[in-house]
């Protein structure tokens, strides 16, 4: 969900000299997020032999490649130590030539891998889903047939891990999914057709007060599934054309958004527990039994939104963001400018909110019912992926570097 317990090892201040723990080269592209179990960090990328893909920071708006990239491409999966940054195994899962295209900004190593502690699990999305010890042996495959994705821009949604079942969503223009793999063998349990087209938003586990849920968000309806693939609830949502954003819980409340530039729809949607059939709402409703509160015009492109201390923030791709109350939707603030070209999704540590920019520069605000800048880190790198936060570490991934910060910076590891 973004937000991090307060720790004092954890930065808010840092640059290319400043906090670095350590710097490590991830060659290729990727737009996967960094993924960190104990003192191991994985993280994926996909390298050509010949020209390798450069994506460049601002929105394509419907621009696409129609053909797959040229030449042979390694996809690659790394692993570096927490502590001292050093490569501590890679492994390669596929090597050839692409199958599908992609859209320019995102590559073939756009899902981020998932974790049990005991196994890793990494899809790419029109190739398969690959299973690893976490010492980079490899357990289990599962190939994917590839399909066609709306503009080919390919997938994105990323797998998730439950009590021992990792599930799969593949959104696309000819036969939409929704699976589960058993996370030790790899044979897959169950497959549930989806009335859907292509969308790129992960599903989430929502552990709500009455049951487990599988959430996934669709452009024609979001859905709730069991554990067994069976649908428990549904609506219609009005969403944007492309649907991105997770889905996520705060405040015994489930947060669905979407929000392509330039469409009418622009939605979020707060969902109460317990909830079964379909809770679409009426025409000119923005609530009823167990949809909370609605916000029509709301809702993001790209960056997931985050709830801090009781307040929905949204960070929009054009750079400004805007503020409101979790529980009522009520708006706090309305948009405000922070810079431009927002790609990853915020975060929040000790009183702070963080938006890092495609430019690769932070701005760090005060969290709270006033919009408040605090200050800004400057990478001046291509940030596109999301960061992560663990014991005091914070990872960054750029276009070709995974840098660690932390307040402890200068201490030795052991």
């Amino acid at each position: 969900d973004g937000v991090s317990p307060d720790d004092p090892r954890l930065p808010d201040k840092w640059s290319k000299t400043q906090n670095v723990k350590w710097v490590g080269d991830v060659p290729g592209w990727g737009l996967s997020c960094p993924v960190v179990w104990g003192d191991k960090v994985f993280v994926t990328t996909v390298v050509s032999d010949g020209e390798q893909a450069s994506p460049k920071k601002g929105l394509y708006l419907g621009q696409g490649v129609r053909t797959p990239a040229k030449g042979v491409h390694h996809w690659l999966v790394f692993c570096f130590d927490l502590k001292s940054g050093k490569l501590l195994w890679k492994h390669e899962a596929h090597v050839g030539e692409p199958k599908v295209p992609r859209h320019p900004k995102s590559g073939y190593a756009a899902e981020t891998p998932t974790t049990d502690g005991k196994r890793l699990y990494v899809l790419f999305g029109d190739l398969g889903l690959y299973c690893y010890d976490l010492d980079g042996k490899p357990v289990w495959s599962h190939k994917i047939e590839p399909k066609k994705t709306f503009l080919d821009y390919g997938a994105a949604a990323s797998p998730v891990i439950h009590e021992g079942q990792v599930f799969v969503l593949y959104d696309n223009q000819e036969a939409s999914y929704l699976a589960s793999f058993d996370a030790e063998t790899g044979k897959q349990s169950w497959r549930t057709e989806r009335a859907e087209k292509t969308t790129w938003a992960t599903p989430f586990i929502w552990k709500n007060k009455v049951r487990t849920e599988i959430i996934v968000c669709g452009k024609s309806k979001n859905r709730a599934y069991d554990l067994s693939g069976k649908l428990l609830w549904e609506f219609n949502g009005r969403m944007s054309n492309l649907v991105i954003p997770s889905p996520f819980a705060a405040n015994d409340l489930l947060y669905i958004s979407s929000g392509y530039v330039g469409d009418a729809q622009r939605p979020v949607y707060a969902i109460k527990p317990g909830a079964s059939g379909d809770i679409s709402l009426k025409d000119g409703a923005t609530s009823n039994e167990f949809i909370a509160w609605y916000q029509p015009k709301a809702g993001p492109y790209n960056p997931s939104p985050i709830v801090y201390n009781k307040n929905y923030y949204t960070l929009f791709d054009f750079g400004f963001l805007t503020c409101h109350d979790a529980l009522t939707g009520k708006e706090i603030y309305g948009r405000e400018r922070l810079s431009w070209s927002y790609t990853a999704s915020p975060w929040a540590y000790n009183g702070k909110l963080f938006c890092l920019g495609e430019d690769g520069n932070t701005r760090v605000l005060k969290a709270g019912s006033k919009f408040e800048v605090l200050g800004t880190n400057d990478l001046d790198e291509l940030c596109l992926s999301t960061p992560a936060v663990s014991q005091g570490h914070l990872l960054i991934r750029t276009a070709t570097k995974l840098y660690c910060f932390t307040n402890d910076a200068k201490k030795k590891s052991p």
